[in-house]
């Protein structure tokens, strides 16, 4: 029986350290020379034991091979010790292929529309993506059936914009040690700090027009931060 981990749990994991946590799962990015060999690669996770039971995502490009693993249900969204399993093996894998992990290349993107009334506005949402809800969060959430394009999660707003209009906003998840070279670099290129209230769980900053943008990640996602 697979039992449910901390995200903190699966990280601090003997054989976890290829991955890291972001939106919609553990993620691990395997460099590769040509699309043959990322295409061996892919074939070698194919012969892992109990894949087929538990099938990760899998992104494939000529540079590179994404692996994503998450324990999706109506009750729960998160990691399992059969998610922590399977990232051992596929790791296995990639050491015998001679291909190495790149943490830094992580990274997951998400739509969050921002609405007064989200049950009146998911059903839109619904009809032009052609998405369904997601199982453990069906009255918030909308996520690709064939696992492709980024979720939207859906975020009640407390009062409408100046002119009556919804927002949207879009969040980028990215491992906790890459996040704050990412908001300096996002503030550098011409971005402006809206809040950081809740850093480094997540920073919001928005462009010269006012489009915003969280830098997110997983810190804080188990439980609340220490107190001094």
């Amino acid at each position: 029986m697979s039992d449910q981990l901390k995200m903190k749990e699966f990280h601090q994991a003997e054989g976890a350290q290829d991955w890291r946590i972001v939106s919609d799962g553990a993620c691990a990015f395997y460099r590769t020379r040509s699309l043959a060999e990322a295409a061996r690669f892919v074939h070698a996770i194919g012969e892992v034991p109990g894949i087929e039971d538990h099938p990760p995502a899998v992104d494939i490009r000529h540079d590179g091979v994404t692996v994503r693993l998450v324990t999706l249900n109506s009750e729960y969204m998160g990691m399992t010790t059969t998610d922590l399993d399977l990232a051992r093996l596929i790791s296995d894998k990639a050491r015998e292929l001679g291909l190495s992990a790149d943490p830094s290349a992580i990274q997951s993107v998400l739509i969050v529309p921002g609405a007064l009334d989200i049950k009146q506005v998911m059903p839109f949402w619904r009809a032009v993506l052609g998405y369904d809800p997601r199982p453990d969060s069906p009255e918030e959430d909308l996520v690709d059936p064939h696992d492709r394009g980024p979720a939207f999660w859906f975020e009640g707003m407390e009062q409408p914009r100046a002119d009556g209009g919804g927002a949207i906003h879009i969040a980028v998840w990215l491992p906790i040690e890459q996040a704050q070279a990412r908001v300096d670099a996002a503030l550098a290129a011409g971005g402006r700090m809206v809040r950081d209230d809740f850093a480094p769980a997540w920073w919001t900053l928005a462009d010269a027009a006012g489009n915003e943008a969280d830098i997110a990640t997983t810190e804080y996602r188990d439980g609340p931060p220490p107190t001094a």
